[in-house]
């Protein structure tokens, strides 16, 4: 069964929270955190993109970039802009986008979870971009930022979350630059805290989210401290990492889309022809057209916009990963006609988050950049379990979560 614990967390004063909390480390660019941070002394980007307080242009793999990280955390701890809580607690953090809000359970997943795969996973990682995380941790001797976490919704607990959040006025409450609101309150109680950690262990699998490379590194880090030291008790803190677990069903993915440069040398009659053959194909004009179901795409080729429809007997319902319309795309143009074999490396293709909307495919087609888009149904929650448990992998690119974490409402120390 899974763990969740309570921990004391470093947090900041209300007064500074919003100035504090920032995007992802993963989600924007060196230049682009650099702009996002300027005349913010605050902004948690100093501590999880540091490199924006050296040169540009400095390798942000440095060496002097991780020990800046460093040197910024003990710099916030000193001026009081992060500051322990003196017990060990749990925390809930909600989101809102669009009118709805998911409320999450903020409390620090097992190493050994991940390590005996009661934390499910269903994307690969790569090994630099662990080793860039895992770097990070060890200098900070931090999980900086939280992972993104759901679990089988448990009644019991909605019930406590309702009852804290209903009654009590949010420690943290504030809405971003993007529209979406972040609010976020302490549990200090013990005996809700106890309440709250036993129904949780009954969960019996919890499943990453968003944050694999988080996840492994701050699992793999832990797990490195404990070979390291002969006294391990597995009590210390560096058993444990920092995640904020989301109830199942109150979780929405959406669509994850593709941007093709070119048609790999055919014309576009030819193109379509092709395409033909593992789809029924609808012209729609150019109103924008997206995808209404299962096996049903979006397409924008020279100034129209085409609904395709997978043709009986090109997919397979019935298999985790054939199912997927990541997959049938893949089988049915992306590799077959288009010639693109590998998502993760090739330079001919591109993806976009559906929170930017299909007119940003049309916006890059039409600019010349891209020769044509594809749009996708989004990939259900219950698909992302479903490979998680059968052992599988997910194709690149198939999930996509939003809103994202706010870094920087609380983190968690290892020592």
């Amino acid at each position: 069964m899974a763990i969740l614990k309570p921990f004391k967390g470093l947090r900041p004063p209300k007064e500074i929270s919003q100035k504090l909390a920032s995007r992802p480390y993963d989600v924007l660019n060196s230049q682009e955190a650099r702009v996002e941070a300027k005349d913010n002394p605050y902004s948690l980007l100093h501590i999880i993109k540091p490199e924006i307080d050296l040169p540009e242009g400095i390798d942000e793999h440095s060496e002097e970039v991780y020990m800046k990280a460093s040197e910024n955390l003990a710099g916030f701890r000193a001026k009081g802009w992060l500051v322990q809580d003196a017990e060990e607690r749990l925390y809930i953090y909600a989101q809102t986008m669009n009118g709805k809000t998911q409320y999450g359970i903020v409390g620090c997943a097992g190493v050994e979870d991940y390590m005996n795969g009661i934390i499910r996973k269903h994307e690969l990682t790569r090994k630099d971009k662990e080793e860039d995380r895992m770097k990070h941790v060890r200098v900070t001797d931090a999980n900086m930022e939280p992972v993104f976490f759901t679990y089988p919704a448990v009644a019991e607990i909605d019930s406590i979350v309702s009852r804290i959040v209903n009654n009590n006025k949010a420690d943290y409450d504030f809405t971003a630059d993007d529209g979406f609101g972040h609010h976020f309150w302490v549990i200090s109680d013990t005996a809700t805290i106890r309440e709250i950690v036993t129904l949780f262990g009954k969960v019996p699998y919890t499943y990453v989210a968003d944050g694999h490379h988080r996840t492994a590194a701050a699992a793999l880090v832990g797990n490195e401290k404990k070979k390291n030291n002969p006294n391990h008790t597995g009590n210390e803190e560096y058993n444990f990492f920092l995640a904020v677990h989301f109830p199942s069903d109150q979780l929405t993915i959406i669509d994850y889309n593709r941007l093709v440069k070119d048609l790999n040398n055919l014309s576009v009659e030819r193109f379509m022809e092709e395409l033909g053959k593992g789809f029924q194909i609808e012209e729609k004009g150019t109103e924008i057209y997206k995808p209404n179901r299962l096996h049903n795409f979006s397409m924008y080729l020279e100034g129209k916009w085409y609904s395709l429809t997978a043709r009986t007997g090109t997919y397979n319902d019935n298999d985790p990963i054939e199912v997927l319309d990541v997959t049938v795309l893949s089988k049915l143009a992306l590799d077959s006609i288009l010639g693109i074999t590998d998502l993760r490396t090739s330079k001919r293709i591109d993806f976009v988050g559906g929170i930017r909307g299909l007119g940003e495919l049309k916006k890059r087609v039409d600019s010349g950049e891209m020769a044509v888009a594809f749009a996708l149904y989004p990939v259900s929650l219950q698909q992302l379990i479903d490979i998680a448990d059968s052992g599988n992998i997910m194709p690149p690119k198939t999930t996509w979560f939003e809103p994202k974490l706010r870094s920087g409402l609380v983190v968690h120390l290892l020592d």
